[in-house]
């Protein structure tokens, strides 16, 4: 399967993701946090190769890689979940991987090893990436007890 048709297959034909069952303004948004990750963990890398440079940039710098690229990851990895629990649980450690990003970035510019104003695009990207995923992992989790509410009614009435 060549790369471009993956992309379509992925972004528009994702079943057990639900993607059939949303408007273009939804696929549109999931597609763009899929790349969005992506383009943060590019950023990450980048930013990595040049901590490496410092003795102690290079320590701090692994873990900011190993926490920057899993977001990403674990975004992509949702969008193939095989439920909606999957789902929460893949959205959920992409949030804390991004909070722990958070986290390695601040103290890179506090200690000083790249100037703060460098790195003020990837904080603030950090920080919106942490406020996405929340509101993500909040939509699910309710649309979930939603879910489940209904099926306990319909048990019931049966």
């Amino acid at each position: 399967m060549s790369v471009s048709s993956h992309e379509n297959r992925f972004r528009y034909g994702c079943e057990s993701s639900g993607m059939l069952w949303m408007n273009n303004n939804q696929k549109a948004a999931k597609f763009d946090i899929v790349e969005r990750t992506f383009a943060y963990s590019l950023r990450i890398i980048r930013l990595y190769r040049e901590l490496r440079k410092d003795c102690i940039g290079a320590i701090l710098g692994k873990q900011l890689l190993r926490s920057g690229t899993s977001i990403g990851a674990n975004v992509h990895e949702s969008q193939g979940s095989q439920s909606k629990a999957d789902f929460i649980a893949k959205v959920s450690i992409a949030h804390k991987e991004a909070r722990e990003s958070a986290y390695w970035l601040r103290l890179i510019e506090k200690a000083e090893i790249i100037r703060g104003a460098r790195l003020s695009s990837l904080l603030d990207e950090t920080d919106q990436l942490i406020r996405i995923l929340s509101s993500i992992l909040l939509t699910a989790k309710q649309r979930n007890e939603k879910q489940k509410e209904r099926l306990g009614r319909k048990k019931n009435s049966l």
